[in-house]
This record gives structure tokens, sequence and C-alpha cells, in this order.
């Protein structure tokens, strides 16, 4: 049966956001006329938003029955176990035209309480910022519960936040229960577990064309905050050439910077299925009945059944994960 797969490719999903603008179309050729493009769902099994192959025998299959047809042979045997028929992870690129809401997710047990969802930790890789673009992650202060309400009460949340000027390369791991959100002149990489709940606390006072605000949530909010975080969200990573550099280890997923110049033979000894998210230059990813490009904003998947294969280029950066 892992003789019928390949590198799979699937349609983006493309959704148009408030705060969303053309960096997706004008950077990596998103089939988007929209002025509000704010992101481009490359892998998802959320409900609603199911990926399609795009490419080779599969074409117009959805992840989701590729999934229960292939199971193991397309997660990993421990995956497999763990997740069943869930496929674990939510691939996206951003584009924040406009500031974000502030916000945060809860994590794996609330979230399952509630919403019968997975958590969502997650990770942002910057792959092109304007000129004093920022993220904000985190307090700029040790903080509590009371202060944060007061605050919040007050409209005065922007003094308590911690703002990170940010360029390319700039990597932040978002935990669930961290208050964050993407700056205005922002284009990113997302890796997170599949899950769609965010809670919203703060929208900067903005209203749609109706003149309505967005929902905010914060009473349930309160609940999903973990205030004893540490100030340890920014990820310092290696940038060695050829090799798999170590961005972010944790439960969830598996964050791997890699940076080609030449051709690189690859063993998956993960036991797992290994996506590529390709943040500059073009790759081709070379089997022994397969050859598939990946180009700059593109993503593929490696199902786990491949024990090897190769990285083909010239001049490329990737982002290797997996679980």
């Amino acid at each position: 049966m892992e003789n019928l797969l390949y590198p799979l490719k699937f349609e983006p999903i493309l959704k148009d956001k408030i705060w969303g603008g053309e960096k997706l179309n004008q950077y990596f050729s998103k089939d988007s006329n929209s002025k509000e493009l704010g992101e481009s769902w490359e892998i998802s099994t959320v409900s609603g938003d199911i990926s399609i192959v795009s490419n080779g025998r599969l074409k117009g299959e959805s992840l989701q029955s590729l999934l229960e047809v292939y199971q193991r042979f397309l997660i990993g045997d421990m995956n497999y176990e763990r997740f069943g028929n869930e496929f674990p992870l939510l691939i996206k690129f951003i584009d924040a035209k406009q500031d974000l809401s502030i916000q945060l997710h809860p994590d794996d047990e609330l979230a399952k309480k509630r919403h019968n969802s997975f958590g969502k930790t997650e990770m942002w890789y910057v792959m092109q910022a304007d000129e004093n673009a920022n993220l904000i992650v985190g307090f700029n202060q040790d903080m509590d519960k009371e202060t944060y309400l007061k605050h919040l009460e007050d409209r005065t949340l922007t003094k308590i936040l911690n703002f990170d000027k940010v360029k390319e390369g700039d990597t932040y791991f978002i935990e669930a229960g961290r208050v964050h959100a993407i700056g205005a002149g922002v284009l990113l990489a997302e890796i997170q577990q599949t899950s769609d709940v965010t809670y919203r606390v703060y929208d900067w006072d903005r209203v749609d064309a109706e003149g309505n605000e967005r929902e905010l949530h914060n009473d349930i909010a309160i609940d999903a905050f973990d205030f004893n975080m540490k100030d340890d969200f920014r990820v310092n990573y290696k940038k060695q050439k050829n090799i798999s550099n170590e961005m972010v280890t944790c439960p969830f997923f598996t964050t791997n910077f890699i940076e080609l110049d030449s051709e690189l033979e690859k063993h998956n000894t993960y036991d797992s299925f290994i996506i590529y998210m390709c943040v500059d230059g073009e790759v081709e990813i070379i089997t022994e009945d397969s050859t598939v490009k990946v180009s700059k904003g593109e993503t593929v998947l490696i199902p786990a059944a491949f024990e090897k294969y190769n990285l083909k280029t010239k001049c490329a950066k990737l982002l290797e994960v997996y679980v």
C-alpha cells in the first residue's frame, strides 16, 4: 500500500481577513485578487477546511480520506496510535497588513472540555517584515489575573504587553495560554496543532463595514491564561548549511531549519510524516519513483512510509516539521 504514496502537495485554502493584505499573492502567487487575503492554509483537516491533493495520481483526494485509507503508512505507527484518523497539525502562511487581534488559545485539556478540539500550541517563522513591524508575545512585566483584568477594564491592555520588532528569520514559540498577536507588516509561516479555537481579548476597537465590532471572548479567555509562563518564547537556532538545525521541539511537533546549497540525502528516522515549508528558493524532492518541485511559499507532505529521499537545490531554505 505504501508504494501508492508519494510526496503530496495540496490546494491552498485561502481566507480573507479584516486584517489581511496582498503579499500572499505578490510573494507566493496564491491565486486570489483579494486585497484582504490573510491566510493560506497549506495542510488542514479542520472541519469545513479539508486539504485536497493537487499533484500526482491522488490529485483531487482529500487529506482526510487518505488518512483513513493509508493510516500509519501516511503518518507513522506511533502517530496513528496517538491520533487515529485525526491529522495533528495545521500549516499556514499568514499576511498581516493590519494588526491582528490580541488573543490566546486554550490547552488540550480545556479545548477538549469546551470545544471537543485539540488545544493550540503554535510557532511562527518570520518570512518578511516591513520596517518597524512587530509581534506581540507575552507581557512586559510579571503578571497576575487581577492586574491583567484591571488593565483590560481600563482599556490599557497594550501598556502591559511585550512588543518585539522583528525581521526575516525571527522565530517564536507560542504555547497555549500565552497572549500574542501578529503585527501589521509581518508575513510569516505558522505551524500549529489542528485547532481553530481562538480567544480574542482585544481588537483595537475596529469595526466592520456595518459598524460592528468583532466578538471578544474575555469571559472564557481568562481561564485559558497561564500567567506564570517564562519569557522563553524567542527561538534561538543554528543555521549551519545542509543539515537539519533544531528550532522547536515540543510534545506537539518538532521543527528544524534547513538551508541548502547542494543535494542532501535524507533518512526518515522519526516514524512520522515530514512536512517541508519552503520559505526561500525552491527545491526538488526526489524519491525512487517521483520528483516533486516545491517553491517559496509552497508546502509538501512526505508520507511516513518513505524511509529515504533526496532534497536537490542550488539555494533554498526549508522548515522541516514532524510529530
